[in-house]
C-alpha cells in the first residue's frame, strides 16, 4: 500500500493576489508577508514560506461534503508555486509539527483519528490506511486545527 499527497490546486487562488486589500477582505482574505522561515506553511506547496515572502490568508473549505464533517478554516498560499506531489514521502510542512490525522470512509465519514507527532506521522498514514474503509484522510496542524494537507491511497 502507497499514499499520495497533493498540494491544492493553484489556479482557483491565482487571482486573489491581484486584489487589492479592500476586494480580499470582501473575500474574507488578507495579503501577509512571512516574518520567519517557518510558520507560513502554503497548501500549494506544501512547504513554509521564507521570510519576506507574500502569501494570501483565506477561509478555505478543505472537506467540501454533505455530512457533519464539513470542515473549514484559515490557510496560507503563494503565488506562483506549482501543486507539490508526493509519493510515500512526507512534505517539509509536516517537519516538526504535531499532526491531527482524520481519517474518511468512502461516505465522507469520519472512521477515526490520531494525532502523530514528529516522525510518527508516516506510520500513523500507513496505520490509517490498514483499514480498508479508510478511503481517504485529512492532515490538520493539531495546535491551530488547519487543514495540512489531503492523504490519498495510492493503488499504482
Amino acid at each position: 500500500m502507497t499514499y499520495a499527497i497533493t498540494g491544492l490546486d493553484p489556479e482557483p487562488f491565482a487571482p486573489l493576489f491581484a486584489m487589492n486589500d479592500a476586494k480580499l477582505a470582501a473575500h474574507n482574505a488578507r495579503r501577509v508577508t512571512a516574518t520567519a522561515d517557518r510558520g507560513f506553511p502554503c497548501r500549494v506547496s506544501l512547504c513554509d514560506a521564507r521570510a519576506g515572502e507574500e502569501l494570501i490568508l483565506l477561509h478555505h473549505v478543505s472537506h467540501a461534503v454533505a455530512t457533519p464533517y464539513r470542515s473549514a478554516c484559515a490557510i496560507y498560499v503563494r503565488a506562483g508555486v506549482p501543486a507539490a506531489s508526493y509519493r510515500d514521502a512526507l512534505p517539509p510542512v509536516f517537519e516538526g509539527r504535531t499532526l491531527a490525522l482524520r481519517a474518511f470512509d468512502a461516505g465522507c465519514m469520519l472512521r477515526t483519528a490520531r494525532l502523530a507527532g514528529p516522525g510518527e506521522v508516516d506510520g500513523a498514514i500507513r496505520a490509517l490506511f490498514a483499514d480498508d474503509a479508510t478511503a481517504y484522510i485529512d492532515a490538520h496542524n493539531a495546535a491551530y486545527g488547519c487543514f495540512a494537507a489531503r492523504i490519498e491511497r495510492d493503488a499504482t
